[in-house]
């Protein structure tokens, strides 16, 4: 495993946990040269930036494969090695001991060597491919899902704060809208004035939030009404 932080040591710790032997961790500044040398597998766990530095600096070995763990990068930033796989965890891994607890039976965007697979079947997880030429797409609805959401979730909790309402009060929302596009899809599941047409009260809201928080919902309640016109069915509505 070349790179201690959480990715990495989240995978190192879930596959030792089922039965995997970890020969070494490598981090900065330490030589690479033969880490590919008498093991099955290199998983590189550096960030993005690094990881064609790390592929170059370990001498290939005909017989071992070499691994990267990015979401957004192809198989080429790991040449020259001849056998070379992908395996990206769709998870939020915050610490080594609860990313490895999340590793097990989760989602895997893989490619490349047969070795993806049986890294994921190590972990009890499920795989889809994704080609070096959707990776950046892949990556991006990765994002949105994590990142953007939590921006998203930050102001309910800025909005919510300014009427004295917590936060708390707005998650059983939060998820029951989260089980309804799982039940539904997103189409079907949206509800709410900006779905509905309601333009008067979208207007009422960007009028009571304070300027700096109005781009944002205006951008999401005319995305809203993007979805909502692609509807081809009825929808109950809130």
């Amino acid at each position: 495993m070349v790179g201690p932080g959480r990715a990495g040591g989240s995978f190192a710790a879930a596959l030792r946990a089922s039965g995997w032997r970890l020969e070494g961790l490598f981090g900065r500044g330490m030589a690479l040269d033969d880490v590919a040398v008498g093991v099955d597998v290199v998983i590189v766990a550096t960030p993005d930036r690094a990881i064609a530095e790390v592929a170059r600096a370990v001498r290939p070995v005909a017989e071992t494969v070499i691994v990267h763990l990015s979401g957004a990068s192809g198989l080429d930033v790991l040449a020259p090695h001849a056998r070379r796989a992908s395996v990206h965890a769709l998870m939020t891994l915050p610490d080594a001991y609860s990313g490895a607890a999340r590793l097990r039976g989760g989602w895997f965007a893989v490619a490349g060597d047969p070795a993806a697979d049986d890294l994921v079947a190590a972990l009890h997880g499920r795989s889809f491919v994704v080609a070096d030429a959707d990776r950046a797409r892949y990556h991006a609805a990765a994002a949105v899902a994590s990142n953007h959401l939590v921006v998203l979730l930050g102001q309910v909790e800025r909005l919510a704060a300014s009427v004295n309402v917590p936060f708390a009060a707005f998650l059983p929302l939060i998820r029951a809208s989260v089980d309804s596009v799982e039940a539904l899809g997103a189409v079907r599941a949206l509800t709410g004035p900006a779905a509905r047409g309601d333009d008067e009260t979208v207007e009422r809201h960007l009028h009571a939030l304070d300027e700096s928080e109005r781009p944002l919902y205006r951008v999401l309640s005319n995305a809203a009404r993007t979805l909502a016109s692609s509807a081809t069915m009825p929808r109950e509505d809130e």
